[in-house]
C-alpha cells in the first residue's frame, strides 16, 4: 500500500478525526487529536490490511523562535509536535502519525502537555516515550513507569525545548 492508500482507509475509518495529513513529505504524515491516539494507533496495528507491528521511534519536536526579532519570519505558531515513526514488516510499509500539542497545557508555563502514551499498543513505547518526556516535556498519561531515562531525577526543565536555559552549575561541576 502506499501512503495515499494507507492514508485514504484511515480517512474511512475514522472521517473527520484524521486532523491533516502531508502525502508530499520526505516522509508522509498524517495529524489526529492526542484523545485519538490510543484508537487509530490499535487501528494501524490489527488492521490486516495495514499491520504496523513496528513502532521505530518517537520523537518531540518543539517550534518555537525564542528571538523576538525573528518571530514574525518563523511561519508558525508555538506548539510541540510528537511524531511516530511506523513500520510495517508483514506488508513493508511505513507511515508517520503527528500529534500538534500547546507548548503548555493550558497556556500555563510549567505545565506539561499531555498524551495517552501507547505502551499498551507498542511495547517498544516505554523507553520512546520516557525519552521525550524527559528531554522535550511531554507528560505520557498512563505510562507505566514514566520517568527520567537520560537525565538524572533532580534534573531541572526539559532540554531540548527552544526556550531551555542551561544551568551554569550542577551539584557543584560549572559548566562551560
Amino acid at each position: 500500500m502506499t501512503a495515499d492508500q494507507i492514508i485514504q482507509t484511515l480517512e474511512q475509518k475514522f472521517g473527520e478525526r484524521i486532523k491533516s495529513k502531508n502525502l508530499e513529505a520526505l516522509d508522509p504524515f498524517f495529524v489526529v487529536e492526542p484523545g485519538d491516539l490510543v484508537e487509530v494507533c490499535r487501528f494501524l496495528r490489527d488492521e490486516p490490511a495495514l499491520r504496523f507491528e513496528l513502532l521505530n521511534c518517537i520523537s518531540g519536536v518543539d517550534y518555537c523562535e525564542p528571538d523576538p526579532k525573528k518571530v514574525a519570519k518563523a511561519g508558525f505558531e508555538p506548539h510541540l509536535e510528537v511524531v511516530y515513526h511506523l513500520s510495517s514488516f508483514t506488508h513493508r510499509h511505513r507511515l508517520v502519525l503527528k500529534l500538534m500539542l500547546p507548548r503548555w497545557k493550558g497556556d500555563k508555563p510549567g505545565d506539561l502537555p499531555e498524551v495517552p502514551s501507547v505502551t499498551s499498543i507498542w511495547s517498544a513505547a516505554d523507553w520512546h516515550e520516557r525519552e521525550v518526556y524527559d528531554l522535550s516535556g511531554v507528560w505520557f498519561t498512563d505510562h507505566p513507569d514514566l520517568r527520567r531515562i537520560l537525565l538524572s531525577e533532580d534534573w531541572v526543565g526539559h532540554p531540548l525545548r527552544k526556550d531551555y536555559e542551561f544551568p551554569l552549575e550542577y551539584h557543584g561541576i560549572r559548566g562551560r
